[in-house]
């Protein structure tokens, strides 16, 4: 999962509110490319994937799931690696804050963005539906507690769940969500995918339900237009688990993914931790 959502990221990072000529020019899967305007460098992943570790790292440790323990974990793994992608306010306040306690008692958690979605999809490896939603809501409510924020969040968190304990047919994704989490989460995507948390999310089940091979996945995702990195990362996470999709990301993808004491290394280490809480 990490992997794969990892390479979304990175790979997305290219294209991110990129104009369209470009995106179509460049979106050949065949290499990591530099952003027309940011100076994010080609294979690195961004804040998606930064505070998923934070997410991972927690659920293995075994420490109590409270907003004590997020919080102090999203501080400690921005600090000892600062990187490019965050929000210009919250890299400044993260860059700030000395530790959890300073974040909960400054943090404005008002964002109806995507930031507590994009992290969501290892929650999905618990157990249950409950546990998936009320862990994904805590988590959310920490930098994201509104209706669409939190919501946003769950249903990534679902996603994963879905087809990690093979709930059902892929194509029933938005139906199940449906039923657990409010939103429209059936209705196709069109167009470029803009801020805001659900659209991100819409966007990634509906080139999910479209494809049937990660690399086809990951060209739909990036072709959107728009956040096209969280997109990326929110459906490569759910689908590197799907029975229904060929998992042939591009070799050169994996291989040139960023090296370092956080790169790939480290995330096939913590993929192999995470993926052995799976429930039998």
């Amino acid at each position: 999962m990490l992997i794969e959502l990892a390479v979304g990221d990175a790979y997305g990072a290219g294209f991110e509110y990129a104009e369209r000529a470009w995106v179509e020019q460049h979106n050949t899967l065949d290499r990591y490319v530099l952003h027309p305007r940011h100076n994010i460098a080609p294979g690195s992943y961004t804040d998606d994937t930064q505070m998923t570790l934070a997410i991972a790292e927690i659920m293995v440790s075994g420490v109590p799931w409270t907003k004590e323990t997020l919080a102090e974990k999203f501080v400690e793994v921005f600090k000892r690696d600062p990187r490019e992608g965050y929000a210009g306010s919250f890299y400044r306040f993260l860059s700030r804050v000395r530790d959890g306690t300073q974040f909960l008692g400054e943090i404005r958690p008002d964002s109806d963005k995507s930031g507590a979605a994009m992290r969501a999809a290892p929650i999905g490896l618990y157990t249950t539906i409950d546990e998936v939603i009320e862990k994904a809501t805590l988590q959310a409510e920490l930098t994201h507690n509104t209706f669409d924020g939190v919501n946003a969040a769950v249903a990534a968190a679902l996603m994963a769940h879905y087809f990690i304990y093979r709930l059902g047919p892929k194509q029933q994704l938005g139906r199940f969500l449906e039923q657990h989490v409010p939103g429209r989460w059936a209705e196709r995507w069109q167009g470029p995918v803009k801020a805001k948390g659900w659209m991100s999310v819409r966007a990634a089940i509906t080139a999910l339900l479209d494809h049937s091979r990660m690399s086809d996945l990951l060209q739909a995702c990036i072709a959107f237009t728009g956040d096209v990195d969280t997109v990326s990362t929110i459906a490569l996470a759910a689908g590197s688990w799907s029975v229904e999709i060929t998992q042939d990301l591009p070799g050169q993808l994996v291989q040139n993914l960023e090296q370092g004491p956080y790169g790939r290394e480290y995330l096939l280490q913590l993929d192999a931790q995470l993926t052995a809480l799976k429930r039998a």
